[in-house]
């Protein structure tokens, strides 16, 4: 199978100024990930793991070195072409599941698509698609407050799909859900990489499930392993 690049990390730090300190929460980080790859961030708390997420997600910008996301260098975009980005490139799956709680499942799902120009019987068709996926298509019509934990996660993460992105991104998506659930959703993203879909988290629960991960201490990468 030919290798196919859709993040490039060249040279990435992030450093922080704190009165007369500079704190690097990254520093000089090299780094590719293929299409398809199935990734966890591990390390302890303050080893960079939030950050590196904030900037493969786009919701921060390095202090200095390059990030090309599917060919495109997106460490220097503007904030409304890194929103953008966002939008069309990246699907979020939160810990809080981040849902309208006055809107229902599908109205939820098809929220990204709204920014798109998009015809709303073609936003509908393709929420009703993804709500599927996740096994939830009798779900549609339900506010988030009737569904159950593991339910609400799965209509995050048909809101994630619905916006076709090259890059998923989990949050801590089972955090909040009880160990039979967190199973369920863990099983959901197993299938969804089975796809060809491309994930990455710094969930520990999940690293376990993921085929590749990257351990972090101080704001570097210390061991980038695969599994046997």
């Amino acid at each position: 199978m030919t290798f196919s690049a859709l993040i490039e990390l060249r040279g990435v730090s992030k450093h922080y100024v704190m009165g007369d300190q500079v704190i690097a929460a990254l520093d000089n980080i090299n780094l590719t990930i293929g299409t398809n790859e199935y990734v966890a961030f591990i390390g302890s708390s303050g080893s960079g793991k939030s950050t590196m997420m904030h900037i493969l997600g786009c919701l921060d910008a390095p202090t200095a070195g390059s990030y090309r996301l599917n060919g495109r260098d997106v460490s220097t975009l503007s904030d409304r072409e890194l929103a953008r980005t966002r939008n069309r490139e990246i699907g979020f799956v939160f810990q809080n599941f981040s849902l309208l709680p006055r809107a229902t499942a599908l109205q939820n799902v098809m929220q990204p698509l709204v920014y798109r120009n998009m015809r709303l019987r073609e936003r509908k068709e393709r929420a009703r698609e993804a709500l599927a996926r996740v096994g939830l298509e009798n779900r549609a019509s339900h506010l988030p407050n009737q569904l159950s934990g593991g339910q609400r996660q799965r209509v995050a993460v048909a809101r994630a799909l619905c916006s076709e992105p090259t890059l998923l991104i989990a949050d801590e998506p089972t955090g909040n859900l009880d160990s039979a659930t967190a199973n369920e959703i863990m099983g959901l993203f197993d299938a969804l990489h089975g796809e060809g879909h491309t994930l990455i988290t710094h969930e520990p629960d999940i690293a376990a499930h993921c085929r590749r991960t990257v351990r972090l201490s101080d704001g570097s990468i210390v061991e980038d392993r695969l599994a046997a």
